[in-house]
Parts: C-alpha cells; sequence; structure tokens
C-alpha cells in the first residue's frame, strides 16, 4: 500500500485516482482511500492484495508541500535473494539499522520517501525495478537506527504578554551519545512537525488608546478640539476595551484643547456717512462697510461674522419740507389788440426742496395770475369791441369759452357804446368759439428765488425749476431751451463789518439747535445767539424779498 497526504496519484498513467472506489491495473484490483481531512491527519491510501505480473510505476501531483511517503509490498519467497552481509554480521542481526530477511516465506519491505517513489531508485529509470529481482537497501525501521530527532528547546514567544506562540526545536542527535551532528544523518521525513504553542497567556498592561483630533470647532478664531481615549488591553491577539479603572496608574491624555486655523477677519467702516439723499423730508444716507483679513485685503463679507457687520443704508430726516408758489412766465400775447388790456400766468403751490421759507406753508400771499398790458391807443372809429374769452372749459385739449361783443366808437382814449346796427358793416366777431389753451403736455414752472447766500460781495440766490404736465405732476416734455434759470447771481456790493462781539454761540453744535427750531426759546436764543440771529436775519431778508 502506498499513502499519502496531499495530492492526487496516477497508475500506470491509465487513470487518474481522485476520489475513494476501486481502480483496476496490471491485472490487479487497487481500493482507494481519502479519510476526512477535517477528523482526520491520516493521509490517502491505495491497496491491491496482488498479485501482479508487471512493474507498477506511481507518480504523485501534490498541491501543497509533500510530506512524506509510506509504502509497504511482498516478494515470492522464490524470487528473493539476501543481501550479502559482511563476514562479521550473522544472518538475522541488524546491519545498518536493517534487518535481514528472516521469513522466507512471506517476506515485506518498508520505507519511507519525501518525494515520488520513483527517487527509491536513482540508479534506474522510472517504472523498473532493478534487475534479477534483486531488492535495494531501504532505511532501517526507526527502533534501530543509529541517530534521531530530538527537542533540544523552543523558540522565542512571539509576545511578551496577552497570549503569544512559540514552536519546539529539533535537532539530530546521535541515539547513544545524545550529541548534536548534521542534520543530514537524520531521515527527514520522521523530523516531527513544529506544533504552535501559547505561552505569555498573561493578560497585557492596561493602556490609554488615544484616538484622532476631530476637526476645529471654528473656521478662524479660538475653537475646540476633541478625541476620544479610551482604556484598552491586549489579550489573545484582540485589543478589549475595558474599565477605565484599569488605566488608573496612567495619565490620561487630554480629550480637549483649543485650536485656531487662523485669524478672523473683522468689519471696517471705510467711509463716513454721505449726505442725505433728500434735502428734506425722509431720506437715507449709506458709508462703505467692507470685510478686512488681518492681513489688511478685502475679502467676501462670509469671511466675517455677518451678526456683528455695521449698518451700511439708514434713514435720515432732514426736517419737514416747505411749500412755495410756483409760476410760469406771462403770456406774450395782450388781451387787447388797442387799449388797455392783460396778460396772464398759471400759479400753483408745491413742495420746495430749496427755499428756506418758513414752514407754514404757501400762505395767503399768492402771486397775481394776471398784469394789465397796452397795445397802445384806439382810433376813432367804428368797431366790434371783444371782452376777454371765459376761461375754456377745459384746462387742456379742446374745450369751449365765450365773451362779451359790442360795437363801440373809438375816439381818442374814450369809447361809446353804439347799437350793433352800426357795426353791421363789419363781420361780427364770434361770441364762442372752441378753445385749446394748451395740449396735455408740460411746462416750465419755478418758485420765487431764495434769500442770495451772502449779504454783500456777490452771494447768489436760487430758485427751484420744475416741468410740469397739465395734471401738476413732472414730466420731462418741456422744451429745454426755454427752461427758466434757476440760480443768478446777488448783493454785488462791497461788505462792510458789522459784528457785534456780545453774539457768539456758545457751544459748538448749535446748529442742531437752529435745525430743531428752538430759537424761539431765550434760552437757546441766548446760548446759539449767532447762529438764530443769522437765521433770523435770512427769514426777514425772504419776507423782504417777497
Amino acid at each position: 500500500a502506498l499513502r499519502s497526504r496531499s495530492g492526487r496519484s496516477i497508475i500506470n498513467g491509465n487513470w487518474a485516482i481522485d476520489r475513494p472506489g476501486k481502480y483496476e491495473g496490471g491485472g490487479t484490483m487497487f481500493t482507494y482511500r481519502r479519510p476526512n481531512e477535517i477528523s482526520t491527519t491520516a493521509g490517502e491510501s491505495f491497496l491491491a492484495d496482488g498479485p501482479t505480473n508487471e512493474a507498477l510505476d506511481v507518480y504523485m501531483i501534490y498541491q501543497q508541500p509533500n510530506p512524506g511517503v509510506h509504502y509497504e509490498y511482498i516478494l515470492p519467497t522464490d524470487n528473493t535473494i539476501s543481501p550479502q552481509l559482511p563476514p562479521h554480521i550473522r544472518p538475522g542481526d541488524p546491519f545498518n539499522g536493517q534487518l535481514g530477511v528472516t521469513d522466507s516465506t512471506n517476506p515485506i519491505q518498508t520505507g519511507t520517501d519525501s518525494a515520488q517513489v520513483s527517487e527509491l531508485y536513482p540508479d534506474r529509470q522510472p517504472s523498473r525495478f532493478p534487475p534479477n529481482n534483486q531488492v535495494p537497501a531501504v532505511q532501517p525501521p526507526r527502533r534501530y537506527r543509529e541517530f534521531n530527532w530530538k527537542q533540544v528547546g523552543t523558540t522565542e514567544c512571539t509576545t511578551t504578554c496577552g497570549r503569544g506562540s512559540r514552536y519546539p526545536i529539533f535537532h539530530c542527535v546521535n541515539r547513544n551519545t545524545q550529541a548534536e551532528v548534521s542534520e543530514g544523518l537524520c531521515d527527514i521525513s520522521f523530523k516531527p512537525s513544529a506544533e504552535e504553542e501559547a505561552c505569555n497567556v498573561n493578560p497585557c498592561p492596561a493602556f490609554w488608546d488615544i484616538g484622532e483630533w476631530s476637526e476645529c470647532s471654528k473656521t478662524c478664531g479660538l475653537g475646540m478640539q476633541h478625541r476620544q481615549v479610551l482604556c484598552r488591553q491586549n489579550y489573545a491577539n484582540r485589543t478589549l476595551t475595558v474599565q477605565p479603572n484599569r488605566c488608573l496608574n496612567l495619565e490620561k491624555p487630554e480629550t480637549t484643547t483649543t485650536c485656531q486655523l487662523k485669524i478672523c477677519s473683522e468689519w471696517q467702516i471705510r467711509t463716513e456717512w454721505t449726505s442725505c439723499s433728500v434735502p428734506c423730508g425722509v431720506g437715507q444716507r449709506t458709508r462703505d462697510v467692507k470685510c478686512v483679513s488681518n492681513l489688511g485685503d478685502i475679502v467676501d463679507d462670509e469671511e466675517c461674522n455677518m451678526k456683528l457687520r455695521p449698518n451700511d443704508v439708514e434713514n435720515c430726516d432732514m426736517g419737514a419740507c416747505a411749500k412755495s408758489w410756483f409760476f410760469t412766465e406771462w403770456s406774450h400775447q395782450c388781451s387787447a389788440e388797442c387799449g388797455e388790456g392783460v396778460r396772464t400766468r398759471s400759479v400753483v403751490c408745491m413742495t420746495n426742496h430749496i427755499s428756506s421759507l418758513p414752514l407754514e406753508g404757501c400762505g395767503n400771499e399768492r402771486p397775481s395770475a394776471n398784469t394789465a398790458c397796452s397795445n397802445g391807443p384806439c382810433e376813432s372809429r367804428m368797431q366790434w369791441f371783444t371782452g376777454a374769452w371765459s376761461q375754456c372749459s377745459a384746462e387742456c385739449g379742446n374745450g369751449t369759452q365765450q365773451r362779451e361783443v359790442v360795437c363801440i366808437r373809438m375816439s381818442g382814449d374814450s369809447f361809446t357804446v353804439m347799437s350793433p346796427n352800426e357795426c353791421s358793416s363789419l363781420e361780427r366777431p364770434p361770441r364762442h368759439q372752441s378753445c385749446f389753451l394748451k395740449s396735455c403736455g408740460a411746462k416750465w414752472y419755478h418758485t420765487e428765488w431764495s434769500t442770495c447766500s451772502k449779504s454783500c460781495e456777490a452771494g447768489f440766490q436760487l430758485r427751484e425749476v420744475r416741468c410740469l404736465s397739465d395734471d401738476m405732476t413732472p414730466s420731462d416734455n418741456c422744451d429745454p431751451q426755454l427752461k427758466p434759470n434757476d440760480r443768478e447771481t446777488c448783493n454785488t456790493q462791497e461788505c462792510v463789518p458789522q459784528i457785534d462781539e456780545n453774539c457768539k454761540d456758545k457751544y459748538y453744535n448749535c446748529n442742531v439747535v437752529v435745525q430743531a427750531r428752538l430759537c424761539v426759546y431765550n434760552y437757546y436764543k441766548t446760548a446759539c445767539c449767532a447762529s438764530c440771529t443769522r437765521v433770523a436775519n435770512r427769514h426777514s431778508g425772504i419776507l423782504r424779498h417777497r
């Protein structure tokens, strides 16, 4: 029988033995066995009762290291030739660890090899026995060998604690003297396998297992980082988390720390507040606010804390707006062809953004909408005299109007009303007509001139000019070439110093007193004498101008 712990066998090149069963070859039935590799370490084997009438060649194909081959075979006694023995060796005595054949009836030959069976016969071709049926010398049984394998110690443990591994060390020794000899004198196939042994199974001391730091809690400025610190212990090639009290003899690492990725940017106010967007009433003012890095560069607003951003827009109250009379230029045509007539203009009351008039409004002193005109004396003659047309029934667009028509005799600067028949030879003017005061377009309106900016040495005065449509709303349809001037020079005479040393401002912010109109009170009039006097003079100048 031939046994192997791993591999696959081929007999006579006819078939491969790869599963348990019976196989026929050379006229002999072979039984192949392969034990369960999990429940036993016995190798696979095949057995034949014989006899066989031809030589057998056995080849092994193995995928793992060959652990060795054990074989046994029986030879007929008639063909057995005893080996030549030295003179001092008697038949039956051991020779070189090999017993001679004593049972001529059923001699059994045994042997072991760590490679293929064909290596037993190095001087012969595989698949052939030696001539004359002579049996070659084989290894002697183990009990008769001169050299044996002996365990002389173990390897060092792989760990100092927590369960490590070590392996026995085998050397080849003289069986009688136990002296170590060359390993080549021992059969390598009989060398015991180095089985793993457990060592240093006591648990290792506990230790602090430190995790990685977390990200900083803030992208800039001072933040915090955290990490996990656990008490751990190694045992049996595993690391376990244990109670923290096992690490009490060790200083516990910090679990939190401060961090700062970079210095935070900050808000900077780059400009002062602008002037209010309106001269009176409620408007807005702005200023420039930027986010600046610690290097002085302007960066995106997101780099700064938006909750701390200063306002860059705010409301501003310039006080109530004054009102002024606005009016157009006088009409160019006189209402009468001869004698006294009138010219007209439109007058409206509107908010004035420039005038410093008191806040009572336009008041009752409405500018005149009519003015007298004359085209010269009329000659003595009969003629139809027409009165002024009544107002047009429509303020703009097509309407109707009427007038008085009488027959008169003109004589110098006087006239006499005559019967209409006296003027029958003359074409009587119509009493009614359609009227078109203006297209529903726009005209220039302007206010009175403001107080002169200086009382002497060429100041200037302003008035507001607006283009208004028929419904008194702002328009862009006025002729720019007809726009009245909104600024002119005034008070060009030289100045005569008039300084009252007793009238001075005692506070630096008297302009606030003026804006709040507190000069009517004696206390503020005295504390801010110069400022209150200046305002009073300006108002009186306006009234005189009006």
